[in-house]
């Protein structure tokens, strides 16, 4: 028999949003592995505010919504405002009650100066990485290192001689004038970018377009292939084996013990290897070709290494295809790298969400995960 359509006469029902999660939904692990992590920011949120006036948008939502843009691939703040009114998900993972409106795309924009001025954003990721390594999650010992450009958000029209006066008229236009750069050389040496003068041009590769950008540095743990170490800098004056050495160093004052370090060819230089042996961790970077005087010794442990730390590209690449940074939508290496390390830890969120599904499903079927029964 056919059912009749009706039409809808009221929109006033119950409903109990964990009923409306799948039980096994990875988001259930990665909103509660973020609600501990923010219970555990509690001073550093206490710190961030006056103890008068009005209240504010809590912090912890906005840190929430900013992993949820992550890990739906939501381009724009204004985007995600508008599917956390409509989504029952997002509504769920915010704590927002039903009759609760969403804060405004602005808020965002006026409370990201406080975000920044706290490192609240490495101080989550940190967070979450010192978790995995409660879990056994993260090796202590075995590392790999590499480096990507971030394309910034400044426009290649926006590039002018650091000479040429600021005030004078451009063109037609005022917001966006005519430019013809046709046959004109530019270099970072002679010109700048107006709306980023911290994003630098850079090439890719041979016979690849300069375009304005950011370097994005990443040290990966090789057991889990979490991401322990991250950061932005500018796109030329810091060499990648450099920043490398730095945030090896970085680790070791965090507590860890690194014994190896594997990395691509452009690793392969005076610097990294020596720096890194002084340490006392042996480097293994993929070797150049007439560069043999460098000391690095190629035994089990390196061919290893080696297999392994391809896999930090996967890093680089969920974050450009589904944590949308392959273009920064902020100007500056600061903000672009508070950006870029959301986007990050929200990846570490979701492996480490996997992993908890992983152990759980182990201790209900041994056997079918290949352990003893």
């Amino acid at each position: 028999m056919r059912g009749k359509h009706q039409d809808q006469k009221t929109f006033l029902s119950f409903l109990d949003p964990e009923r409306m999660i799948a039980k096994n939904h990875p988001i259930r692990k990665i909103k509660a592995l973020v609600d501990t992590m923010l219970s555990q920011m509690e001073t550093v949120f206490a710190d961030m505010y006056s103890k008068k006036g009005r209240p504010s948008i809590p912090p912890e939502r906005l840190l929430k919504a900013q992993v949820l843009q992550a890990l739906f691939t939501i381009r724009s703040v204004r985007q995600l405002c508008e599917r956390c009114e409509l989504d029952l998900m997002f509504r769920w993972f915010l704590d927002l009650n039903s009759d609760e409106q969403m804060c405004d795309s602005s808020t965002f924009s006026h409370n990201q100066e406080r975000l920044l001025a706290h490192s609240v954003s490495t101080i989550f990721f940190h967070q979450i990485v010192d978790l995995a390594q409660k879990q056994n999650w993260v090796s202590d010992e075995h590392f790999s290192v590499d480096g990507t450009l971030i394309e910034a958000w400044a426009s290649m029209k926006s590039i002018r001689p650091k000479d040429e006066l600021k005030d004078e008229p451009k063109g037609v236009g005022d917001g966006n004038p005519w430019t013809d750069f046709k046959g004109e050389k530019r270099t970072n040496e002679t010109h700048e970018s107006t709306t980023d003068p911290e994003a630098k041009l850079m090439r890719k590769g041979p016979g690849k377009e300069a375009k304005l950008c950011f370097a994005a540095h990443a040290t990966m743990e090789n057991r889990n292939g979490l991401c322990v170490a991250f950061s932005v800098k500018p796109a030329v004056g810091e060499p990648e084996s450099k920043v490398a050495v730095e945030q090896v160093r970085e680790l070791i004052d965090r507590g860890f013990d690194p014994k190896t370090v594997g990395a691509d060819k452009g690793y392969h230089t005076k610097e990294f290897v020596q720096e890194l042996t002084t340490e006392g961790v042996k480097p293994h970077p993929a070797l150049k070709k007439g560069q043999d005087v460098l000391s690095v010794v190629v035994d089990e442990s390196y061919a290893i290494s080696q297999k392994i730390r391809k896999r930090i590209e996967e890093i680089f690449g969920w974050a450009k295809t589904i944590g949308g940074f392959r273009k920064t939508r902020y100007r500056g290496v600061q903000r672009t790298e508070a950006a870029g390390t959301m986007v990050i830890a929200s990846l570490n969120l979701l492996r480490m969400a996997k992993l908890f599904l992983n152990q759980e499903k182990a201790l209900k079927n041994p056997v079918e995960m290949g352990l003893p029964a």
